[in-house]
């Protein structure tokens, strides 16, 4: 067994605890695989192991890897801090974002989204302390 199907054995296993202790069951958890960094060679050990989710954050290294792993039919997050010059290949390219800390941003994200494409998917980050120095809206 590889590393990496080792390791996602592992959090699987840690998943499944966590959700016996908890009363829920391990379906209604979804794992997502921060794949920034690695190569798509990586990526598609763990597709063939049976992770459909991956992250990144970064968007030209994301956008190279869901084109040559495009026949996987994996899911892609775009999950890092998203500035507006690079919206329209997060808009045509990933799933769901994780990041959307600005109207502007998620104003552009949607008018950017192909039509033929489902609605992108996001998370609003929200500043809860109202402290300047953090992210997300207020």
């Amino acid at each position: 067994m590889t590393s990496i199907a080792a390791n996602l054995q592992a959090v699987a296993s840690r998943i499944a605890a966590a959700c016996s202790a908890a009363g829920r069951a391990p379906a209604e958890v979804s794992l997502l695989a921060v794949s920034k960094t690695w190569p798509a060679a990586c990526v598609r050990e763990a597709a063939a192991c049976g992770q459909r989710a991956f992250g990144e954050n970064y968007v030209q290294e994301g956008v190279a890897k869901i084109a040559e792993l495009a026949e996987l039919g994996l899911e892609w997050h775009f999950i890092g801090p998203l500035q507006s010059n690079k919206t329209r290949p997060v808009a045509e390219h990933f799933a769901w974002v994780h990041s959307i800390e600005r109207l502007k941003i998620a104003e552009r994200l949607s008018a950017q989204r192909p039509a033929s494409l489902p609605p992108l998917q996001v998370c609003i980050q929200v500043n809860v302390s109202g402290e300047e120095s953090k992210s997300g809206c207020a």
